[in-house]
């Protein structure tokens, strides 16, 4: 006869907790074979073996939303294995790059010098913010300056913010994704496809400010653009395809109504409303912005007269 077990049963086998089978369930990584009337949940001998598999591959560093995709077979699992290899092996490498930074502080420490410990503290902060991320994908797009700006953000995030607010929030990324998704059938550059594009950034801009906004867009192009995390936040790539199309009409239409001010409000107004929409496409990057400038320039739709403006700004 089979083994089975409850829950709580199963979590004392493993060492897995309650809460984190209920959890596993939820997003059905791992949903017991058996439901039982009373709602308990029943777990057979195959569920015990898919459980032992989570278990290792978390221990080789992969997210959940990885897993589930390894399990299903939708992907690779060898050369996904080998990847984390990879990965496990820079982190390593980080380590031993530690190691050695703090053993040559202690050789250049003698008797007479004092220890740096600023810059120890520093070393280990960043090393502690990184290890912290929610999202640890956003290691391989981020440099270490940025990743200590995003861990600071998440901080931030968390200490604004009720787990109510912090659920309804994510709630209504979810609706507008699957509001995306009854669209992606239409034109992106449509009305439906810009007013898309406009909720989304709406979204975008509210949760990461102007503060962090070039993360933002980082995470965006570097991050989802190139397939990563997209599972755990309910994109695809056809989404993520669409959805950059539909922001690109929005910022374009936005462009041209601002463009379109010149000569007709004052100049300082103008300036704000520009200056403003650079920060929504492309934060403080000054090189992403300047490319903004050099497409408004060659577009036939942008008036002589703006064309002019743009050209005296951008030498200011």
């Amino acid at each position: 006869m089979m083994s089975q077990w409850y829950v709580k049963d199963l979590s004392n086998l493993t060492g897995v907790s309650v809460q984190t089978l209920h959890h596993y369930d939820r997003i059905d990584l791992l949903n017991p074979s058996l439901r039982l009337a009373n709602g308990y949940r029943l777990y057979s001998e195959k569920d015990l073996l898919k459980l032992q598999q989570i278990i290792a591959l978390k221990f080789f560093g992969f997210e959940l939303a990885q897993i589930k995709s390894l399990l299903a077979g939708k992907v690779d699992i060898l050369e996904n294995l080998s990847l984390q290899a990879q990965f496990l092996e820079t982190k390593a490498q980080t380590l031993f790059d530690a190691s050695q930074t703090l053993k040559n502080i202690t050789v250049d420490c003698g008797v007479d010098k004092s220890i740096p410990w600023e810059k120890i503290i520093k070393l280990i902060e960043v090393y502690r913010m990184t290890q912290q991320l929610e999202h640890s994908w956003v290691k391989e797009i981020f440099t270490q300056e940025e990743l200590k700006q995003y861990a600071a953000f998440e901080t931030e995030l968390k200490s604004r913010s009720t787990p109510e607010q912090k659920a309804a929030f994510e709630q209504k990324w979810f609706n507008l994704v699957q509001e995306v998704k009854e669209h992606l059938k239409e034109d992106p550059k449509s009305e439906i496809g810009i007013t898309l594009g406009k909720k989304f950034m709406d979204w975008v801009n509210n949760l990461y400010g102007k503060k962090y906004a070039h993360l933002r867009t980082k995470k965006f192009e570097r991050g989802f653009g190139e397939g990563k995390g997209l599972e755990e936040t309910g994109l695809t790539p056809e989404i993520v395809s669409w959805l950059e199309i539909a922001m690109d009409a929005y910022f374009r239409q936005r462009i041209f109504q601002i463009l379109d001010q010149v000569g007709k409000i004052p100049e300082s107004e103008v300036l704000a409303l520009w200056h403003e929409v650079l920060i929504e496409i492309h934060g403080d990057d000054h090189k992403q912005n300047e490319s903004v400038v050099i497409a408004a320039m060659n577009d036939n739709k942008v008036s002589e007269e703006a064309k002019k403006w743009l050209a005296k700004i951008s030498k200011s």
